[in-house]
C-alpha cells in the first residue's frame, strides 16, 4: 500500500489548484457580476465530461517579489470535454488568480491545448477575462503571445475558434480573439481596447471610460469587432453553445443534422410581406423566417452594418448560411461596413463547407463623399472575392431589385453562383427605370408637349424591355422565375442538388484579398 503522505500531497495540491485566487476574490468576481472561470467551464460543457490539464502549471519568473502572487494553474484553466455530446477544447482565464494576467507559463497551456485542438480536429473556445500581458514577465509573456497568435493563424479554417469576452481583454492579447472566427462579448462587465483609458489619457489627452472606448456596445454596433453580445455569463455561454449547433467540428465534416427540425413553409404570406412597390421597405427577417425550419435562423453581427444581413438557418434539419439585404435599412444598399461584414461570413461558411442562400433587394453600392474616402472600392471588392472564390453551393433569389454594380456583388450567375432564381416583380438592371430614363431620354422628355406623361410612358417601356427578369433568364442569367410560395421548396431542391458538389480552385499559395 501506499503511504498516506503520497495522497495528502496530492490533495493539497488538487485543492490549492481549484481554489484559484482564493474565496474573497472569488467573492468580488461574483460582486461584479460574473462567473468564476470554473464555473464559466461547468455551465460550458455537458456535466461531468470536462477534463482538465496543466493544473499545477505554475510560472518561473520572480521578478519584483512576483512569486508571492504565484497560483498553481497561472490563472488559466484548460482541457477539454463534450458540449452538446461533441469534442471540444476550451481555455478559461482567471480574473481571482493574478488578475488573469498571461504570463509565460499561461500562455504556453493555451498553445498546448490549442495545439490538441487541431490536431484532434476539434472545435476550440477561449474565455477571456484578463489584465492582459503579465508586465513582471516582460518579453517572456510577449514572445508566447506571438506563438498563440501563430497557432490561432493556423487553425483557422481547420476548426471553428470561438472567443468568450467575459472581462477585461486589453492590449495584444485582443488579437487572439480578433483572428477567431467569432467573438462574443457580455455587456457591462466586458471591454476590449488596444490601449486603456489611462494610456489613452497619457498619449494624447483624451478622457474615456472603459465601457466608451472598448465595451460590448461599441464592438457590436460601432467596430464590428464582436459578432454576439449578451447580457451575462450564463446566456453568453448558451449562446456559444447555440452557435456550436451550427458548425462542424472541422473542415473535413459537415455541420450538424437536426432530425426533429419543424419544416414551416410560410412562404404563401410572402407577395403580402414583399410589395411589388419597390420604394416600400419591409424586413427581410420575414423572407428568411418564411423559408428555414422553424425559429432556427441565428443572426451574426446583428447589430453591426445592420443593411446586410449574414447568420445561420436550417432547411430540414441541415446547415445553411444567409446573406441577405435589408431594406429597411438604407435601402439595403451595400456600404463600406456590411461589405466586410458579408466577406467575412462568405468565407467562415466557404471554410466549413456550409452552403450559402443569397437573398438579393439591392439598390446600389451606398454613393457619396464619406463612403468613397472610406473606401468602399477596396471593400466592396472584398464581397466580389470572397463569392468568386467559394466553392461551396451557392444559391441566389433576386426579390426585388438588383442594380449596377451591387447586383454583381450579391453573387450573380456568372459571379459563379451555381443557381439563380428571381421573382416575378424582380428589376435587373445597370439602374432603376426612372434614372435611366431621365439620362438617356432627358432632351426626348423636355421636348415633349407633356413631358410628365411622355416620362412615364417611356418608364414603362423600359422597364418591360430591359428590366424584368425575363430578359436575364432570356440570356441565363436567371436559371429560373419562380412563385414566391415556391420560394423554400425551390431553395430546398437546389440544396439537394448541389450537395455532392466538388469545386476546384487553381492550384497556388493563396490569393491576395483586397484586405
Amino acid at each position: 500500500m501506499w503511504k498516506n503522505e503520497i495522497f495528502e500531497k496530492l490533495n493539497v495540491k488538487q485543492k490549492a489548484a481549484l481554489a484559484g485566487g482564493g474565496e474573497k476574490r472569488i467573492e468580488r468576481q461574483h460582486a461584479q457580476g460574473k462567473l468564476t472561470a470554473r464555473e464559466r467551464l461547468e455551465l460550458l460543457f455537458d456535466t461531468g465530461t470536462f477534463t482538465e490539464i496543466g493544473a499545477f502549471v505554475t510560472a518561473r519568473i520572480d521578478e519584483f517579489d512576483a512569486k508571492k502572487k504565484w497560483t498553481p494553474g497561472d490563472s488559466v484553466i484548460t482541457g477539454y470535454g463534450k458540449i452538446d455530446g461533441r469534442m471540444v477544447f476550451a481555455a478559461s482565464e482567471d480574473f481571482t488568480a493574478f488578475g488573469g494576467t498571461m504570463g509565460e507559463y499561461h500562455l504556453k497551456k493555451i498553445c498546448t491545448v490549442l495545439d490538441m485542438a487541431y490536431d484532434m480536429r476539434a472545435p476550440f473556445i477561449t474565455i477571456n477575462d484578463s489584465g492582459g500581458a503579465r508586465i513582471e514577465e516582460g518579453i517572456c509573456a510577449l514572445a508566447e503571445m506571438g506563438g498563440l497568435f501563430l497557432r490561432n493563424t493556423r487553425a483557422s479554417g481547420v476548426i471553428p475558434q470561438i472567443a468568450v469576452i467575459m472581462g477585461p481583454c486589453a492590449g495584444g492579447a485582443c488579437y487572439s480573439p480578433a483572428i477567431c472566427d467569432f467573438v462574443f462579448m457580455v455587456e457591462k462587465t466586458a471591454t476590449m481596447f488596444i490601449t486603456g483609458p489611462q494610456v489613452v489619457k497619457a498619449a494624447i489627452g483624451e478622457t474615456v471610460d472603459a465601457q466608451t472606448l472598448g465595451g460590448a456596445s461599441v464592438h457590436g454596433q460601432k467596430s464590428g469587432v464582436a459578432h454576439f453580445l449578451y447580457p451575462d455569463d450564463k446566456t453568453c455561454l448558451e449562446g456559444v453553445k447555440r452557435l456550436l449547433s451550427y458548425l462542424p467540428s472541422n473542415n473535413a465534416s459537415s455541420p450538424p443534422v437536426f432530425a426533429s427540425f419543424v419544416p414551416v413553409d410560410l412562404c404563401r404570406g410572402l407577395q403580402e410581406v414583399v410589395v411589388e412597390n419597390r420604394h416600400k421597405c419591409y424586413d427581410m427577417h420575414a423572407v428568411i423566417g418564411a423559408i428555414v425550419d422553424k425559429s432556427s435562423f441565428l443572426e451574426i453581427h446583428k447589430d453591426f452594418a445592420p443593411n446586410i444581413i449574414v447568420g445561420f438557418g436550417r432547411i430540414d434539419g441541415k446547415t445553411v448560411g444567409f446573406a441577405a439585404n435589408q431594406p429597411i435599412y438604407m435601402g439595403g444598399s451595400l456600404d463600406y461596413h456590411a461589405s466586410d461584414k458579408l466577406a467575412r461570413f462568405i468565407r467562415f461558411c466557404d471554410c466549413f463547407n456550409i452552403p450559402l442562400v443569397t437573398l438579393v433587394d439591392v439598390p446600389a453600392f451606398l454613393p457619396g463623399k464619406e463612403q468613397e474616402q472610406a473606401g468602399i472600392i477596396r471593400h466592396g471588392a472584398k464581397v466580389l472575392y470572397a463569392y468568386s472564390e467559394a466553392t461551396v453551393p451557392k444559391i441566389t433569389l433576386i426579390l426585388r431589385k438588383a442594380y449596377g454594380g451591387a447586383y454583381i456583388a450579391m453573387n450573380s450567375k456568372l459571379m459563379g453562383a451555381d443557381m439563380v432564381f428571381a421573382w416575378p416583380i424582380a428589376e435587373i438592371a445597370v439602374m432603376g427605370a426612372e434614372g435611366a430614363v431621365d439620362i438617356i431620354f432627358h432632351k426626348e422628355i423636355e421636348a415633349a408637349q407633356d413631358p410628365t406623361e411622355r416620362r412615364e410612358k417611356l418608364i414603362r417601356e423600359y422597364e418591360e424591355r430591359f428590366i424584368t427578369p425575363y430578359i436575364a433568364a432570356e440570356r441565363g442569367y436567371v436559371d429560373a422565375v419562380i412563385r414566391p410560395e415556391d420560394t423554400r421548396t425551390t431553395i430546398r431542391d437546389a440544396l439537394e442538388a448541389l450537395q455532392t458538389k466538388h469545386g476546384n480552385l487553381p492550384d497556388k499559395k493563396h490569393g491576395n484579398m483586397p484586405l
